[in-house]
Formats: structure tokens, C-alpha cells, sequence
């Protein structure tokens, strides 16, 4: 049953591909996506009181293909058909034709596939494929920067993922076997000190897919790609690098006798700060929020690493969170981008008047990733906090607020500017639609947030009123002062423009893939 969730979009894409009236295809790829998220949350509350279990061929699970579905997993599957739903949704008018929806429900199907996949090489062929699909929807318009990009996307990650490979072939020549929890059974009874190798191989692939530092080069290549599709931008930056994540989570429980998390504290806080800074020296709007996805994942490796279980499930519920307000963020970026026929940030104003329903959104979504009072961010970032010591707390407050002055940048774009006659036709109704529903969702995910991680993992958490109401004080403050340094420096600065020309190429990406391998190495032998 399981593997119809790879196997359906799959077998959709190639009818989709087949068709040749666009009109057919658009009405058929939105009816076959409300079915398959329908399908996945069915799944999801099978999964929530226990887990599902599929064996293809009838082979045991050691030697056949077995897929599971638990409450992490049947989530990730949940989260990727709503979300392609959504970006189905926003493209029903857009003129893509049938390779285009071939590429991405061939892309939904690889997704599920990892999500769902309990075999460390099956894990790497859905993701080193899934790599090849999104190289090919990032070059879709065939111009020489998207071309560019995507090359380097594809070879960069093609190098990363063969230091997975190398890992997952030196844990078969010890275990003799493939599958997760078989590994596992075998590796406890065996020294820890056998796997720091294979470890650091594989971490060092998954870090790169998670773009923290120093490898974090190609994610605005890739994110902030000026040709790409809007929605293929949102969903790398709201979905596709959750994949790193999940594969992170998955190994910190499959390697749970080797403790790095100090370690992998320390660099998510300096991805934090990083992506803050790197967001704060842009003006293209894209590459804005590309350069802040790299920044919540370090707050999101942070959270996942904290020895706590309300931080590591306020780490689970943020990388929920994310996926709604950076989505929205792109594809109102999309919107924004047509109309004003710039991303530049210095030459859009008055986003509110000009298009009400997407400024709208975007305001939703800014406060979600802000961590605002209601919204999703708040709640997330709330439990991460809870279970921090004072410094990683510190640093959180930090990194938030270098995202707070990054936003009070951005959200210049919606105010001013001239009275403006509005184009009916520049304003989709099914785009307005698709942000419209995101940004509710950021203000509900917010409300609701206690209830939300109930029903999603299962997890009882309480929000303090006391604590809440400081949080809430925290934030106000916390936009005061971003308010005085945006206005005071981060307009003035020279050395911020400097730092916005950065860009890694090829040669340096490789040498830090390097880097990052010998680190964790010391790490192991220095922390353990």
C-alpha cells in the first residue's frame, strides 16, 4: 500500500505527459493532487496509532524492499502533498506545459519514496534522483544563469552525495545489511569508535543538503535562480531541503551511540548568524529569503541537537512552520516579481495597494518567520527556547533578531509608493488563493500551535501563560531595536554591501565538503 505514494505520482506524471491538451492536464494534475493528499492523511491517522509496514516481494525485511510509515514519516508525506497541492494550485494558469507537471509530480513521488524508505541505499537513489529532477525544473527556461545554477546545483550535490555512498557502503561491509533497524541491532553490539568513519561521511552529505556552514554555497544558486518557477523556488526552500533534515533526524536515531550534538550546536549557530547577515546584505528578494532559509535551518539544527524533548519537538514543529511561511514567501515573491517586473527591492513599493490579498500574505508569513505573538514562529521557537541553556538561548534571541531587522528591510515593499491603476488580469485568483491559504494557515499554526503538535506527533506540551507574555515583551523589544539598527546601519552600511557580493564557486564548494569532513572527524575524536 505504502509504495503507491511513489509509485502513483509516477505513473500521474507519465498520463500527464502523454496528454497533449494543457487545459486537460492542468484540471487532471489538480484533481490527481487532492486525491493523493487526501490519501496521505488517511495515512497519517493509520500511522498515528501505529506504525504501517509494507514489504515488497515478500522477501524478509532484511533482503527485500521495506517501506514504513510512523508519526514522523506519515507527517513528511502529509506536508509534501500539501504543499504540492498548494504550488498546483498557484500554477493552474501559469503556461507550463506537460514537461513541466511531468518533472514535478515525478519529483512529489521521489520525496515520498525517501520519506517512506527504511533502506539506506534506497535513500540515496530517491534522493541523488530527486537531485537530477530538480536540476532539469531549475533549467526549465533554458537561459544561461538558470543553466548555470542548476549545473552547479547538480554537480555539488552529485560530490556531496557520494560521501553518503562511501558511508553507507563501509556500514554494509560491517553489518552486511542495508536496512535501518537491522544495522542498528548489529551496531550496538559492536565498539562506537568502528563508525566515526562512516559518520562523518555520511553527515558530511546530509550537512551540504542542509546548507549549513560552510556548505551552504549553492543554496542561493539554486533557491534564488533568477528563471527558475516560482514554485520550484518554493518548494527547495519550503519542502525539498527537508529532506536533509528527516535523513538527519533518521541518522541521529540510526547512529544513537555517537553524540555529536555539541558539535552540530555550534555550527547551527553560526548558520544562524550567517544567514541572517548574508539576507541583510541582499536586494534581490529572492535571494533575501534563499539566504534566511539557510538561517531558520540553523535555528532548526540548533533545536534538534538540545538535550530537551520540548526543544527538540519545537524543532520538529518549525520545520512544519517554515515549510508554510517560506512557501508563501516565494510564491508571493512570484507574484510580486510579475507585476513590478523587478526583484529588486529598492524599486517595489506599495505591494499593499497594488495587491492587497499578496501583501496580506506576505505580512502572514513575516510574522511567521519572525516569531510574532499568535503565529506559527512564536510557538515553535517558544519550545525551542524552553529547553535551552542561557547561552543557546542568547544566541536564539540573537539570531531572531537579525531575522526581525532582515523582515523590517523586506517589508518596505509593501507600503508607499504611488496610486497605482490596478490590471485585473496581472492578478491570478488561484495564485492570490494558493498565498492566501499559507498565510492563514502561519496565523492558525500560531493559535493553535499546542493543539497542532498534539495532533501531529502525538506530544502534549503546555505553553506557560507567564513565559509567553515575557516571549511577547521580548519580541516588541526585539523590533524596536531591529527598527533603530535598520534604520541606522543596515541602510548606511558599506561593509554590508561588500559582504552581498559574496559568492562561492564550484572549486570552493568541493574544498569546503572537505573542511567539514575533517571537522567532524576531530570532533569525534575531541568531543567523544
Amino acid at each position: 500500500m505504502l509504495y503507491l505514494f511513489s509509485l502513483m505520482p509516477v505513473v500521474l506524471a507519465i498520463l500527464l505527459y502523454i496528454i497533449p491538451y494543457v487545459r486537460v492536464i492542468k484540471s487532471m494534475a489538480l484533481f490527481c493532487q487532492l486525491g493523493l493528499t487526501a490519501s496521505s492523511v488517511y495515512i497519517f491517522f493509520l500511522s498515528k496509532s501505529e506504525e504501517i509496514v509494507t514489504n515488497i516481494g515478500d522477501y524478509e525485511s532484511v533482503l527485500g524492499i521495506t517501506l514504513r510509515s510512523d508519526t514522523l514519516s506519515s507527517v513528511f508525506v502529509a506536508l509534501t502533498s500539501f504543499l504540492f497541492l498548494v504550488v498546483v494550485i498557484y500554477g493552474f494558469n501559469d503556461n507550463y506545459g506537460r514537461f513541466y507537471w511531468f518533472f514535478m509530480f515525478i519529483w512529489q513521488g521521489l520525496l515520498n519514496g525517501l520519506f517512506l524508505s527504511s533502506d539506506l541505499f534506497n535513500m540515496f537513489v530517491f534522493i541523488e534522483v530527486a537531485t537530477i529532477i530538480v536540476s532539469v525544473l531549475m533549467m526549465y527556461k533554458r537561459d544561461n544563469r538558470s543553466m548555470y545554477d542548476g549545473m552547479v546545483y547538480l554537480m555539488i550535490n552529485t560530490v556531496a552525495v557520494q560521501f553518503y555512498l562511501f558511508g553507507i557502503g563501509y556500514i554494509y561491509k560491517l553489518t552486511g545489511v542495508l536496512d535501518i533497524d537491522a544495522a542498528m541491532k548489529i551496531m550496538k553490539q559492536m565498539d562506537p569508535a568502528t563508525f566515526y568513519l562512516p559518520f562523518a561521511l555520511i553527515m558530511t552529505a546530509i550537512s551540504l543538503k542542509c546548507a549549513l556552514v560552510p556548505l551552504f554555497g549553492w543554496l542561493p544558486k539554486a533557491h534564488g535562480t533568477a528563471s527558475a518557477p516560482t514554485a520550484v523556488s518554493a518548494l527547495l526552500s519550503g519542502l525539498h531541503i527537508k529532506c536533509a533534515i528527516y535523513l538527519f533526524i533518521r541518522f541521529q536515531i540510526f547512529f544513537e551511540m555517537i553524540d555529536l550534538s555539541v558539535f552540530f550546536i555550534a555550527i547551527g549557530i553560526i548558520t544562524g548568524f550567517v544567514g541572517f547577515i548574508m539576507a541583510l546584505s541582499q536586494s534581490d528578494i529572492k535571494l533575501i529569503l534563499a539566504y534566511h532559509t539557510i538561517s531558520q535551518i540553523g535555528i532548526i539544527m540548533l533545536a534538534l541537537n538540545i538535550p530537551d524533548a520540548y526543544s527538540r519537538t519545537g524543532g520538529v514543529y518549525h520545520i512544519i512552520n517554515h515549510a508554510m511561511f517560506k512557501s508563501a514567501l516565494f510564491l508571493c515573491a512570484g507574484i510580486i516579481n510579475e507585476v513590478y517586473g523587478t526583484r529588486d527591492i529598492y524599486q517595489i513599493r506599495g505591494v499593499l495597494k497594488r495587491l492587497p490579498l499578496v501583501g496580506g500574505a506576505t505580512i502572514m508569513a513575516i510574522l511567521g518567520i519572525t516569531g510574532a505573538p499568535l503565529f506559527n514562529g512564536s510557538i515553535s521557537k517558544y519550545f525551542i527556547v524552553s529547553g535551552a541553556g542561557a547561552f543557546v538561548s542568547a544566541m536564539i534571541i540573537l539570531i531572531n533578531l537579525g531575522t526581525i531587522i532582515s523582515f523590517i528591510k523586506y517589508s518596505t515593499i509593501l507600503f508607499g509608493g504611488k496610486k497605482q491603476s490596478i490590471n485585473r488580469e496581472e492578478i491570478d485568483v488561484f495564485r492570490q488563493m494558493a498565498v492566501l491559504i499559507l498565510g492563514i494557515i502561519c496565523f492558525f499554526g500560531g493559535i493553535f500551535g499546542e493543539q497542532f503538535i498534539h495532533f501531529l506527533f502525538n506530544i502534549d506540551v503546555g505553553v506557560d501563560a507567564a513565559g509567553y507574555f515575557e516571549k511577547i515583551l521580548l519580541f516588541a523589544i526585539s523590533v524596536a531595536v531591529g527598527y533603530v539598527v535598520f534604520r541606522y546601519y543596515v541602510k548606511k552600511s558599506l561593509i554590508l554591501k561588500k559582504i552581498g557580493s559574496f559568492s562561492q564557486n564550484f572549486r570552493g564548494m568541493c574544498a569546503s565538503l572537505g573542511v567539514f569532513f575533517v571537522l567532524v572527524l576531530i570532533a569525534l575524536r575531541v568531543l567523544l
